[in-house]
């Protein structure tokens, strides 16, 4: 493989329904920084059916071409035809850096299209960065510089690994939702569009889509919120969460929760923030009843402000908070929320 016929940043785009996913403005984001520390371009590859009128929204969030590959084999979300345009794109026009968002979609996608490839792939990262690998120079070894170094939480987040690639291409990374951030939008960009069809042949890998069933959930998206009032087994009972329902609803946020309160059946899944919930990075980040573990913190520690309320003065959230109330919090919270509402009644 000769590595120096890889260049670009590509991100995968991902839509549903027509719709481009913000796990793809927020790749695009970071793929610009990494292209500034590569002096090359960023790419967003676009796929689907009917997708081509999309392609001026990724170019307002850093895109500087977009390849689209539309065709009607490509409506719905399917495996083999989706591996087989990423593939083929990839084998065209050979880019150095390949990000997939780790979406559901992005999850089956990108290790399919790495064995496709025939290159690595480093799951669910965390974050991305231009450097030498090693990281450390040691004698009798080479130290590669302008490597992409991806770091993941490991082990059960009791560790965190960085990864790199060296030696294949393109090197490949699904990343976090919500771990990102977008640019500010360059509103009335133009994509510069390529368009790109491989040609498909149904054949045995080809499963056929019977009936596609939409369930409808009254569940905000947490990764969304600018505030989030979050509780964990130390709140005491699902019941007792209505202290964090009361504070929420004066903030104008919404409550989340850690893997203990999913665990023991308190709260659904789609509020679990952590390594095995989701990555959030609101304005205001309370932290009630919540030790701290790192798999926990993995997921919210880019908060703007973190405000953590526990029993327990050395609970491992308030090496990461940047205020501690350290005391009852069935006490705490309805004070806190009845000063708060005193407040905003008198402004």
């Amino acid at each position: 493989m000769n590595l120096e016929e890889y260049k670009g940043v590509y991100v995968f785009a991902q839509q549903v329904d027509g719709v481009i996913s913000n796990i793809a403005f927020e790749l695009l984001g970071k793929a610009k920084d990494l292209a500034s520390d590569l002096n090359t371009e960023v790419t967003a590859v676009l796929v689907g059916s009917g997708i081509k009128d999309l392609a001026d929204q990724l170019a307002e969030y850093g895109a500087d071409k977009v390849i689209v590959v539309d065709d009607p084999e490509l409506k719905e979300y399917r495996t083999e035809p989706y591996t087989h345009a990423l593939a083929s794109v990839i084998n065209e026009y050979k880019p150095e850096i390949m990000l997939v968002g780790a979406t559901a979609i992005g999850r089956d996608l990108g290790p399919r299209v790495s064995a496709r490839v025939q290159t690595g792939l480093t799951a669910d990262c965390t974050v991305l960065e231009i450097g030498n690998f090693p990281l450390v120079a040691r004698p009798g070894q080479e130290q590669k510089p302008n490597q992409l170094l991806m770091t993941r939480p490991a082990f059960g987040g009791n560790t965190i690994a960085t990864i790199a690639c060296p030696d294949n291409r393109p090197q490949m990374a699904t990343v976090r939702a919500g771990v990102m951030q977008k640019i500010k939008r360059i509103t009335g960009a133009k994509a510069n569009v390529i368009e790109f069809n491989p040609g498909f042949t149904p054949n045995d890998k080809y499963v056929e889509i019977l009936n596609i069933v939409k369930e409808v959930k009254d569940i905000v998206d947490i990764a969304e919120a600018k505030i989030l009032v979050s509780g964990g087994r130390g709140v005491g009972s699902a019941e007792n969460f209505k202290l964090l329902e009361d504070l929420a609803e004066v903030l104008g946020g919404t409550v989340s929760c850690s893997r203990a309160v999913v665990d023991d059946g308190w709260k659904p899944k789609e509020l679990q923030v952590g390594q095995t919930g989701k990555t959030v990075r609101p304005q205001v980040y309370f932290a009630i009843g919540i030790s701290g573990a790192i798999q926990h913190t993995a997921g919210m520690e880019e908060s703007d402000i973190i405000v953590a309320i526990n029993k327990d003065e050395n609970a491992p959230i308030f090496d990461v908070a940047d205020y501690g109330l350290v005391g009852d919090l069935n006490k705490i919270v309805p004070l806190l929320t009845q000063a708060l509402k005193t407040e905003i009644a008198n402004k």
